[in-house]
């Protein structure tokens, strides 16, 4: 498996944020992001490419270690992971749906084992199954 490193991390914020714009630029928090990088390695917590990811983009969207931007920079560094990794199937898939989901899971009204569930549909199926769709309607209508 191979994961970002912190320059790396750097570079995508720099490009998302050069050309998306936006508020404020700049990092809030350099020792959560350092910690969300390396705690990704844990294979123990995150065995999978499926848990890898979900921590990633779950981590960067809901803990604010950059001034603007924090939804975008997760999923880029989605996109980059998939890439990386060898998942070029999944990166089209993953931008249209994450797009969404994003905005919906830094309001918190998805959990994180739902985004999970998402993740996994997304890396390994077509489309979200029924019950999945239920959940997520369920998740963003309260």
């Amino acid at each position: 498996m191979t994961y970002i490193d912190y320059s790396q991390l750097i570079d995508i914020y720099e490009q998302v944020i050069n050309i998306s714009g936006g508020g404020a630029s700049g990092i809030l928090n350099k020792g959560a992001i350092q910690g969300i990088l390396q705690q990704v390695k844990n294979d123990c917590y995150y065995p999978n490419i499926e848990d890898k990811l979900t921590y990633y983009f779950y981590s960067f969207n809901r803990n604010h270690c950059f001034q603007d931007g924090n939804k975008r920079i997760a999923i880029a560094v989605g996109i980059h992971f998939l890439n990386i990794n060898g998942y070029l199937y999944a990166i089209n898939r993953f931008i249209n749906e994450t797009e969404n989901i994003s905005i919906y899971l830094a309001a918190g009204k998805i959990s994180k084992e739902l985004l999970e569930e998402m993740i996994f549909s997304i890396l390994y199926e077509e489309d979200f199954s029924e019950e999945l769709k239920i959940k997520y309607y369920n998740a963003i209508s309260k």
